[in-house]
């Protein structure tokens, strides 16, 4: 199984950017589908981005679809979310995710990262 770290995160203000990234070991992932998913608390987890094996296919959650792109480098084993205009409403723990589908939900994706947190103040 995948291991994952995520990185990246921290205090920003609105209109800020952030890079998220996701170190991968233990099995390489040019074969696997990896996404982004975040929590805040006292909710579920909701998908954030995906991103196919190839890089070619990718899809986001409406409310960070102009402003997140996700992106990977399989020959470093890494995927990463650049996030533009960060918005107080984007403050959450921010977790990598890679499983064999490219899916939007949390059970299309068996391995996971711990996570890294991101606020954003206004």
């Amino acid at each position: 199984q995948v291991q994952l770290v995520e990185s990246g995160g921290g205090l920003v203000q609105a209109g800020d950017s952030l890079r998220l990234s996701c170190a991968a070991s233990g099995h390489s992932i040019s074969t696997l589908a990896m996404g982004w998913f975040r929590q805040v608390p006292g909710k579920s987890r909701e998908f954030v981005a995906n991103i196919a094996w190839s890089g070619r296919s990718k899809y986001y959650a409406e409310s960070v679809r102009s402003r997140f792109t996700v992106s990977r480098d399989n020959a470093k084993n890494m995927v990463y979310l650049q996030m533009n205009s960060l918005i107080p409403e984007d403050t959450a723990v921010y977790y990598c995710a890679a499983g064999g589908s490219l899916g939007i939900t949390v059970g299309d994706f068996q391995s996971w990262g711990q996570g890294t947190q991101v606020t954003v103040s206004s």
